[in-house]
């Protein structure tokens, strides 16, 4: 490990994912760039167990490089701990890191966050676990359920069964919210709002506003704010997308938001 340039003395520490994304920096560059910044880093194996790391690491900050699904688990355990957590965007699509203001392609300049400028978001919950971005139920999560069985078949097959499911799965999911039966196929909790008109849609402006949002798109209202919400549906379990990465939830699920629970670092140009 090389000398530390970044926050004096304090330690950081970096789990790094090598099976996220496909950009042109590899894991083994990722780590070497990090180590001369005197950060501890760990490149992720099969079997390990991401947040035990995390809990267990002797560390004053916490780090994840990898796509929006590998970041939580550890943002959790960041929040457990009270340490300051560092997102390295390292996925595909990387969209918690824009949302933050982090440059999406630059994952070593990222790496500046180590010794960045702190600041306070929310996070959102679905009963007691934990997500950044948001939890998708209906048919999008059908999509990511599908996506990730069909992954290692050629990428255009991918999209026309999406475009199948799409177009024929028309019943709505026979759910309630808050004891209200809604007829919908999807339903969207969101950690802050989205942006809904172009050029910027599906980009969030605030992570700190301390709202829940809740999206409908086929139903009325469409849109629901609040701190907490309760999703009900006849089925007792529902797929779910949660930060894009396929799961399944039991209902009754309560979503809620925890306003400004997180310590994040951001590289100190984008403070």
């Amino acid at each position: 490990m090389g000398p530390s340039n970044l926050r004096g003395s304090l330690a950081g520490f970096l789990l790094i994912n090598p099976r996220s994304g496909s950009g042109s920096t590899s894991a083994d560059d990722l780590a070497q760039e990090a180590n001369a910044l005197g950060i501890e880093t760990h490149i992720l194996r099969d079997g390990d167990d991401a947040a035990g790391l995390a809990r267990s690491a002797d560390a004053d900050t916490l780090g994840m490089a990898g796509g929006d699904g590998s970041l939580a688990p550890i943002a959790a355990v960041a929040l457990e701990r009270d340490l300051p957590f560092v997102c390295i965007p390292f996925g595909t699509r990387n969209h918690f890191a824009r949302d933050l203001g982090i440059d999406r392609d630059d994952p070593n300049g990222a790496l500046q966050a180590f010794g960045g400028t702190e600041r306070r978001i929310d996070v959102g919950r679905a009963d007691e676990r934990l997500f950044l971005n948001n939890v998708s139920l209906g048919i999008y999560a059908s999509l990511v359920h599908r996506r990730e069985g069909h992954r290692r078949r050629r990428a255009a097959f991918a999209r026309v069964r999406a475009l199948g499911i799409l177009l024929t799965h028309r019943q709505p999911l026979g759910i309630s919210i808050d004891g209200v039966p809604v007829e919908s196929r999807l339903v969207l909790a969101a950690n802050n709002a989205y942006v809904l008109e172009l050029p910027s849609l599906g980009e969030r402006k605030r992570l700190d506003e301390g709202k829940l949002y809740l999206y409908c798109p086929d139903a009325e209202p469409s849109e629901r704010s609040g701190a907490r919400f309760v999703v009900d549906a006849a089925e007792h379990t529902l797929e779910a997308a949660i930060d894009g990465e396929p799961d399944v939830v039991s209902t009754p699920v309560e979503f809620r938001i925890e306003p400004q629970a997180l310590r994040v670092l951001v590289p100190p140009e984008r403070g």
